[in-house]
């Protein structure tokens, strides 16, 4: 049946084309004919005289329906022109956009046809150029001439939207008719002609809850009161369908998932009127007691929910917070608790919301209140000392057993069990003090000495008879007491100087005292000759009144030759009760001074020599003495130096000019440039090689027949010679008895001509070689040929 309708739909949209051609066909006719060919005059507006040519062409705006399947080629139109008489000798040319490909013409009669099917939304229009010409000689007979084939649109397009899904938002509770969101959707068909591409919107999924406009596509809320906390998300499906809507029109959907956003229409509540807590009375402050949890349906902000004691007997002890985490309400301890005292306490919780909707302000009190009831726990307290510290005193050098002070504990607990005391002996490491462990007396047990130590803090210990695990403890303060017990010293260990020449009533020195013992029992000092020497001639004492006392001299004129040292006892008291004092010795040096005062010597034998000599007359002395130490350390210094001897002693071994031989080997030249006997060692002729680093214990004579002739030209003889003596000599190393040249120059293809590492070898070595020398070695492989080569020889 679609099939069927497709083709009755494309029939009749064929026969309406047809209708059109010749509609426009008589239309053309009418309005665009021309006159006769050679036309007439027009006057213009200047006099000016106008040709107007006859128009020779009729035809119209020609239309092909898009997407025709039928089996013939479909006819677009017909070109004519009015000078053709039917004959056949006009010839009609077709040519622009698809000419002879898409759109094809029949020369004679002029009939255009479409050979392929048309897509208007691939292309709505072809230009297209008619020319007219003379079939026998091509002359043109009209001027070529555009014209427009538009393709007629047909509803081959169904409607798209332009996403496949889509996502909105609206708060809940929003009222009837509130905007969502907009779904648009297109068709690729002609919009200007029929109902082709006339959309129209209807919602297929999402009733009764929303509803959708049909020209806009706006989805609107459909239902009131809506609930986020009943139902959050919904599916929506949305469709478009162009003819207007009518039947036989194509469609398409999309899918809108709309989420209802939360608002604050929602009270905490509390799931219960009554929460039961307990506590220890050993708790401390800061400790979590319990939880409460207001539950609100609502979420993020406003499901915040805040939570305060309003009311109750707690209010003081306790206090709550909110887990903004878990929305819960933590209840705490505030204050210590005594379960003696008072056993349960009640608090009135209130939770809030935060943030509260003046839309949603009739569904409230947005608040709920609920009871909670504490029990404090009994536990176990350790003993509490009625004060949280002690401060005794005690006098310094009290006899032992002398009470210092009682420290007094309880047992808070119910049972009330009976305090042992002690003492902490890390704090009394000395065992200066004992306590009563039943009454809490604290006693001396030795004497005290405020001057070693003024202050003793130690701590106490109480523990439950009972229950040794329980014990508390608190600091004991113990202050010395000061007993005047120390007599006043010099501050310092004083000694005066005095001139000879001073005069009399001169002061020369003051001093002051100190006391060990207190404030109280030291100053003020009272400073004062003993009765036996109060007339001492020589000196005498001034007290100044303010711990200080100045030695003055009573004389004029002392002498260091008669007596350089004054001793000088002084008796100092202090202020306590009972007084203590003490004698003092000042010591007191006779010294010679300038008629300024300036002290030069205080020392009986500079005084002499002074007398003496003279200052200038030491210089003198001391500066002779300098003077003849340098000529004598001038003397040593040019005995020492020595001539070097200008040539070499004759009895100088000559081998010891030899340093270096550092020529390249040059084989035989080398033999004949160089005397072999010059390496023989004098000593060594008559057999004796002394050792040169050490002094041999006796001479040793070389066996007979080892010694070679002084004149040998065999050197192969000579160092086996010299291998063997230094093998056999104890007494004459070899690096001292034998100069070698153990290698060829460097850089000579011979290597090393040496035999020094034959010692252990017989003479039986292959010098075959020496013969591929060249000449320069002739000489050397006839010496040390083969056997059969001397035989050859021979």
């Amino acid at each position: 049946p679609k099939m069927k309708e497709e083709q009755c739909l494309h029939a009749a949209l064929l026969c309406l084309g047809v209708l059109c051609y010749s509609h426009g066909l008589a239309t053309e006719k009418l309005n665009h004919s021309r006159p006769s060919l050679h036309g007439h005059h027009e006057k213009g507006k200047e006099g000016q005289v106008l040709h107007r040519s006859k128009r020779g062409w009729v035809w119209n705006q020609f239309f092909v329906i898009e997407e025709y399947t039928g089996p013939d080629p479909v006819l677009v139109g017909r070109l004519h022109s009015d000078i053709d008489s039917g004959d056949g000798n006009i010839k009609y040319i077709l040519s622009g956009e698809g000419a002879g490909i898409i759109f094809v013409i029949d020369d004679k009669s002029g009939n255009i046809h479409a050979t392929k099917t048309l897509d208007r939304e691939e292309r709505a229009q072809y230009t297209l150029t008619a020319q007219a010409v003379d079939r026998n000689t091509n002359r043109p007979l009209e001027p070529p001439s555009e014209f427009i084939v538009k393709v007629q649109d047909i509803n081959d397009n169904p409607p798209e939207f332009l996403h496949e899904n889509y996502h909105a938002n609206v708060p809940e509770r929003s009222n009837v008719g509130t905007s969502v969101i907009q779904v648009t959707a297109s068709d690729a068909d002609d919009p200007t002609y029929g109902n082709s591409a006339k959309l129209v919107y209807s919602i297929l999924e999402g009733q009764p809850y929303f509803s959708v406009e049909a020209q806009t596509g706006i989805i609107r809320t459909a239902l009131p009161n809506m609930d986020r906390e009943a139902k959050e998300e919904y599916h929506v499906v949305i469709q478009a369908k162009d003819m207007g809507g009518h039947m036989g029109g194509l469609s398409g959907t999309t899918k809108v998932t709309i989420t209802l956003t939360d608002v604050n229409d929602n009270p905490p509540k509390f799931p219960q009127s009554v929460y039961q807590m307990s506590v220890s009375e050993a708790a401390v402050p800061g400790e979590e007691v319990g939880r409460v949890k207001a539950k609100d349906p609502d979420i993020g902000e406003n499901g915040l929910v805040a939570y305060s004691i309003i009311d109750g007997d707690g209010m003081d002890m306790f206090e709550i917070t909110t887990d903004y985490e878990t929305q819960e309400g933590v209840v705490k301890l505030k204050k210590t608790l005594d379960y003696e005292t008072k056993k349960s306490y009640s608090l009135k919780v209130e939770a809030a919301n935060v943030h509260i909707d003046p839309k949603f302000i009739s569904n409230g009190p947005f608040k709920d209140t609920v009871t909670v009831k504490i029990a404090v726990e009994d536990a176990d307290e350790p003993p509490v000392f009625l004060k949280p510290s002690y401060i005794f005193e005690v006098q310094e050098n009290a006899a032992s057993g002398t009470v210092v002070g009682k420290v007094h504990a309880k047992d808070p607990d119910a049972a009330n069990s009976a305090i042992r005391y002690s003492i902490d002996r890390h704090t009394d490491l000395e065992r200066y003090f004992v306590i009563n462990a039943e009454d809490g007396n604290i006693k001396t047990i030795k004497a005290l000495d405020r001057e070693e130590m003024a202050w003793h803090n130690i701590s106490v210990f109480a523990v439950e008879v009972h229950k040794q695990h329980q014990e508390a403890k608190v600091p004991v303060a113990i202050k010395v007491l000061d007993v005047n017990d120390n007599a006043p010293r010099f501050a310092a260990a004083y000694e005066a100087f005095v001139c000879e020449n001073a005069r009399s009533n001169q002061q020369f020195i003051t001093i002051s005292a100190d006391d060990k013992d207190d404030s109280a029992n030291g100053p003020r000092f009272i400073f004062s000759l003993p009765p036996e020497i109060i007339h001492n001639p020589n000196f005498t004492l001034r007290d100044n009144r303010d711990n200080t006392a100045s030695v003055l001299v009573r004389r004029e004129g002392f002498s260091r030759q008669k007596q350089d040292l004054y001793l000088l006892p002084i008796v100092i008291s202090d202020g306590g009760v009972p007084p203590l004092s003490s004698t003092n010795t000042l010591t007191i040096r006779v010294c010679g001074c300038d008629s300024g005062g300036s002290l030069l010597s205080c020392s009986a034998e500079a005084y002499v020599l002074n007398a003496g000599l003279s200052t200038g007359a030491l210089i003198a002395i001391l500066a002779c003495i300098v003077i003849l130490l340098v000529i004598v350390v001038l003397f040593v210094t040019l005995k020492r130096q020595k001539k070097e001897p200008l040539i070499v002693f004759e009895e100088e071994d000559v081998r010891e000019n030899i340093i270096t031989y550092d020529d390249e080997g040059g084989g035989e030249e080398d033999t004949e440039a160089f005397d072999i006997a010059t390496l023989q060692n004098p000593d060594g002729i008559n057999g004796f090689i002394p050792r040169k680093d050490i002094k041999p214990e006796y001479q040793y004579l070389p066996r007979p027949g080892l010694r070679p002739a002084p004149n040998s030209v065999d050197v192969d003889d000579f160092i086996h010679t010299r291998i063997q003596e230094a093998d056999n000599d104890p007494t004459a190393p070899p690096y001292d008895s034998i100069q070698i040249y153990g290698y060829e120059g460097r850089g000579s293809v011979a290597g090393s001509l040496s035999s020094l590492e034959s010692a252990t070898t017989d003479s039986d070595l292959d010098y075959d070689y020496l013969q591929n020398w060249g000449p320069r070695f002739k000489k050397l492989a006839d010496l040390y040929g083969s056997k059969d080569t001397f035989d050859d020889d021979s």
